[in-house]
């Protein structure tokens, strides 16, 4: 009997865990409108302010063609995985001391989460995966 109830809190931990990290790219889209003013995505962007953010998910820093990235992008040596597009979206300047990028930052775990999983959708041609 112990041993079942062990068993199911610490079930119910985990569930709760993935509750809290669970993402949502409608709601994502939504926080995405901030981004907008710089970015484009989706089939047919163009680089703006900002570089187009099809499939940046994956893809390495500074590398997006016909955009002029800052060198302190271009010699980052970040790949924008999870991990490092949140600590990015949370705090530009401090993850890249020198971009260009002037957003303050996203504060709210969730819309950090909801913005990934927004531009995890689309892959390097603009098309939704």
């Amino acid at each position: 009997m112990k041993l079942l109830c062990f068993s199911l809190a610490g079930a119910a931990f985990l569930a709760s865990i993935g509750a809290a990290a669970a993402q949502d790219a409608a709601a994502g889209e939504k926080v995405f409108a901030k981004c907008k003013i710089c970015h484009q995505i989706g089939e047919g962007a163009k680089n703006m302010v900002g570089p187009v953010l099809n499939g940046v998910v994956g893809r390495h820093s500074g590398i997006y063609p016909g955009y002029h990235y800052t060198d302190a992008n271009k010699n980052s040596g970040i790949t924008w995985d999870e991990a490092n597009l949140k600590e990015y979206l949370r705090d530009p300047k401090a993850k890249v001391p020198g971009t260009k990028m002037v957003f303050p930052g996203l504060k709210s775990d969730d819309d950090i989460a909801n913005v990934i999983a927004y531009l995890k959708q689309f892959g390097p041609d603009g098309k939704k995966i």
